[in-house]
């Protein structure tokens, strides 16, 4: 009987403790309800006890939290569509208050995400459309293979002060038209956050893309291969253009460069010819005998054949050498 009442109790005092203990992880912080009303909170990591059967413990991440936010559409300052897709970071800071304000974590998605969608749409509607995708188009032209290109280069927007100069961070870094965007809204959340008693720390909002809703993007498609369509038109007529005067400057220099070759050949043909008369006159001038004899086996070779009959008196001169080897009949 007392083995029995010994192992009652044993059993009941196991039971009691498993319902007042429990663990706090390192990554955790634990709030203790009863009856839903609080009655302590644990940061720490450890062994802790709690009143058995009537109190609960509610546990809560004590790391980084993130929450993306739903893509949002929001108007710029020209009423131009933007979606903006973000995602904020926090942490847990007052365990009780988020509790009671925002209940758990999923709860506080839905809040935070809100609030975050509500700095985007008042700060957005400040910028315009170039501050908020990323920078300033800059159009210029470049040699590519000896042929002149366009190019567009994105170049970031720096926020700058009332005369100009960029304005730096503690690292002295440049800032960026979209970074402080980024900035903006954190410090918006976080007050907004802070006024309505979450009980959290905004780490940061960042702004994971910004870009033209999927109702335009067709259409910006659409302008973006016309503009190209016009840019390969111009590029093919400036080099259609280059490849027809550069066809014509070889054509002009291959007809001046024949016409310089006919006339050189001419002239050189008739120095030729001239030198050719001058010397046959010398010839002639210095023994008419021997060009007589010349002309006249000319002559024989031309109408002189083996199936030709010629007709001659014979005293005609144009026998003389056949007659007699120096012409003397």
């Amino acid at each position: 009987m007392i083995k029995i009442i010994l192992g009652v109790l044993i059993v009941v005092g196991l039971v009691v403790f498993s319902q007042s203990a429990y663990k706090v992880d390192e990554t955790e912080v634990v709030v203790i309800t009863r009856f839903g009303e609080i009655q302590e909170s644990h940061t720490g990591p450890g062994l802790k006890f709690k009143a058995p059967f009537v109190d609960s413990v509610v546990r809560f991440n004590a790391r980084v939290l993130r929450v993306d936010v739903e893509p949002a559409t929001l108007p710029d300052v020209d009423s131009q569509f933007l979606e903006i897709d973000a995602y904020v970071r926090y942490e847990i800071a007052d365990v009780k208050q988020f509790r009671v304000t925002l209940l758990d974590e999923r709860q506080a998605q839905g809040r935070i995400g809100q609030i975050v969608i509500a700095a985007l749409r008042e700060e957005v509607g400040k910028l315009n459309r170039q501050d908020i995708i990323g920078g300033d188009i800059n159009r210029g032209t470049t040699m590519i293979d000896g042929v002149e290109v366009d190019t567009v280069v994105v170049v970031p927007r720096l926020v700058t002060d009332s005369n100009g100069n960029p304005i730096t961070d503690a690292n002295g870094n440049t800032v960026g038209t979209r970074e402080e965007l980024a900035r903006v809204v954190t410090a918006s959340v976080e007050d907004q956050a802070g006024r309505q008693g979450f009980g959290i720390n905004v780490i940061d909002v960042r702004i994971k893309r910004a870009d033209f809703p999927d109702s335009i993007v067709e259409s910006i498609y659409t302008r973006m291969r016309s503009e190209r369509a016009i840019q390969a038109n111009r590029l093919r007529a400036e080099g259609e253009e280059q490849f027809l005067t550069k066809t014509a400057d070889v054509n002009r220099r291959v007809q001046i460069i024949g016409a310089e070759a006919d006339r050189d050949g001419n002239r050189l043909r008739g120095d030729g010819e001239a030198q050719a008369i001058s010397i046959l006159a010398d010839a002639l001038n210095e023994d008419r005998e021997l060009f007589t004899f010349r002309r006249s086996l000319e002559a024989y070779a031309a109408f002189l054949g083996s199936n030709t009959t010629v007709v001659l008196p014979a005293d005609s001169s144009l026998f003389q050498f056949l007659q007699s080897p120096d012409g003397i009949q």
